[in-house]
């Protein structure tokens, strides 16, 4: 008799406090989890993190590259380090580049998730509009349940 295959559980991550405040809260609240895990970091483009083209553009490409490629390894071992910490070790982790908007809603779709989990950075009205507020756009239009975490305040 074949087992049941468990349902899916996407976490998002970037390399901000709130999203592993959120792999923290999500693997203290999903013990035993019935859920298989993916982690998945979104790694914006070098052209997006440029933000302009024109001269020197070409020039700088190869060193913004290379930090994002950085920084993508460095989350990624900072959520396995934290899976493991809390006997979590069958985790499947996934770097995708884009914006992590698009990245989260089609990994979504690829993958059949039953849940995705992102963090809160907790913007204010203006600054979300600015911005764009990826936990916003997941809500509305990832095909199944978003759990957004939201850090606690600190009290002053």
């Amino acid at each position: 008799m074949e087992t049941p295959q468990k349902p899916l559980m996407i976490v998002g991550l970037d390399d901000s406090d709130h999203s592993f405040y959120a792999l923290q809260w999500t693997l203290d609240h999903f013990p035993n989890s019935p859920f298989k895990l993916l982690l998945l970091h979104s790694k914006p483009s070098p052209t997006s993190a440029i933000g302009f083209a024109g001269p020197g553009a070409a020039d700088v490409f190869p060193f913004v590259d290379s930090d994002l490629k950085k920084i993508a390894a460095r989350v990624v071992e900072k959520a396995k380090e934290l899976c493991h910490s809390k006997s979590v070790d069958d985790v499947n982790v996934e770097v995708v580049e884009g914006d992590a908007r698009n990245v989260l809603c089609e990994a979504v779709d690829r993958h059949h998730a039953a849940m995705l989990v992102v963090g809160s950075h907790g913007y204010g009205a203006i600054k979300r509009a600015v911005l764009g507020s990826v936990s916003d756009y997941v809500t509305h239009h990832a095909h199944c349940t978003v759990m957004v975490v939201k850090k606690p305040k600190t009290k002053h």
